[in-house]
């Protein structure tokens, strides 16, 4: 493979052998950052537990007070840090298995499970494989549009486009449900690809772990409220709407705002080690914030180095990113990165534009990257 991208300069080109070389620097950025992890990092998650399991407990116990609008509201704002601090810090990032090398049982990624709808086990199929090994290839990663939504140019238009935006203020809204339901492949099942036979197993799964969710929250807490049952369960609709629109945002600025490429399962057919990478590279993006807001994102504000090291605590995103962003910046590759007012924009432009037929709005002028195999030029990511 040879990568021709544009820069400031003009094009550059990379041979197959500087993407080689770009691999191993990631490589051994990565296996430095493994060979210092130690209690820094220990103390970290916990710090994140402690402050999370903090925020529930203040959250619940406001509740009790929820006659009063003011505590209402504290109690609100204390439960959906909470789960944002869950679902983002905690779970997505100990699925991933980033704390397995301290073998402790409440932190194994292959036991853990969150304060969300969705089964870990099938998220993590989903997603830790599905995503993580074929990022932003169509047809294979199906994280492009959740199998609802036009996201990229490539996706075929037709009329059901133009509810777009619809689509996916339902999705934000319901985001963690979204999730539960991405390993059905709903549109498999209604072009006939799948029956609902086959998802038995998962289904199973999906009402087990959604029942004790909706148990907890909709149930249990409001009837310990007593009378005041009606506002705990706005209350615990409310926090959990709000993690439903944080997680939705943070995740679509870090892989659908303008710059963000896709590919074909041609170009990355025989993908090496190093091509790998540099998909990473071109197929996610950054968010610029403040030490908070990093850890309120789970620091998937750092999309582009949690997709090149997926199984590293997040914490140290923010250590790696100047040294990969000084790599892409001596090999020519974009570096996406921007606010969140910027990305997040950004993204609900691209979802209204593509609801639209591509003869009114025409092609994206961003410029894309050449992909060069066996002296045949083709286009990957334009």
């Amino acid at each position: 493979m040879t990568i021709l991208t544009e820069t400031k300069d003009g094009p550059l080109v990379l041979t197959p052998d500087q993407i080689e070389e770009l691999g191993v620097q990631l490589d051994e950025l990565r296996a430095k950052i493994v060979a210092d992890l130690g209690e820094g990092d220990r103390e970290y998650i916990y710090s994140i537990i402690k402050a999370q399991r903090g925020f529930e407990v203040a959250g619940r116990g406001l509740m009790y007070l929820g006659f009063l609008p003011p505590f209402w509201l504290a109690a609100v704002a204390a439960l959906s840090v909470s789960k944002i601090l869950d679902n983002m810090e905690i779970g997505h990032n100990v699925m991933h298995g980033q704390y397995d090398w301290m073998r402790e049982p409440d932190l194994n990624s292959r036991e853990f499970e969150w304060d969300n709808v969705c089964p870990g086990d099938q998220w993590r199929h989903s997603h830790n494989y599905m995503h993580h090994t074929y990022t932003n290839i169509h047809n294979k990663d199906r994280d492009i549009g959740y199998g609802i939504l036009r996201v990229d140019e490539d996706q075929k238009w037709n009329p059901l486009r133009l509810g777009n935006p619809l689509y996916a203020f339902g999705l934000m809204m319901l985001f963690e449900w979204g999730v539960m339901g991405h390993d059905l492949e709903v549109e498999n099942i209604v072009r006939g690809k799948r029956t609902w036979a086959d998802l038995k197993k998962l289904l199973s799964g999906q009402w087990r772990k959604a029942g004790r969710q909706v148990l907890k929250d909709y149930v249990i807490f409001p009837a310990l409220s007593g009378p005041l049952f009606v506002s705990t369960l706005a209350g615990n609709v409310t926090a959990n709407l709000v993690r439903n629109v944080w997680a939705f945002s943070i995740i679509f600025c870090g892989h659908f705002p303008t710059g963000v490429q896709t590919f074909t399962e041609e170009e990355t057919e025989f993908e090496t080690r190093g091509e790998w990478y540099v998909r990473q590279m071109l197929g996610s993006a950054n968010i610029t914030g403040s030490k908070l807001f990093h850890i309120m994102s789970g620091n998937l504000s750092h999309q582009i180095e949690h997709h090149l090291f997926p199984d590293l605590p997040a914490n140290r995103y923010p250590v790696v990113a100047p040294e990969v962003r000084a790599l892409c910046e001596k090999y020519g590759l974009p570096y996406n990165t921007g606010s969140f007012g910027k990305q997040i924009g950004s993204v609900w432009g691209k979802l209204f534009k593509l609801a639209l037929p591509p003869f009114l709005v025409g092609k994206d002028s961003t410029p894309g990257v050449i992909v060069m195999r066996q002296g045949q030029p083709t286009e990957m990511g334009v």
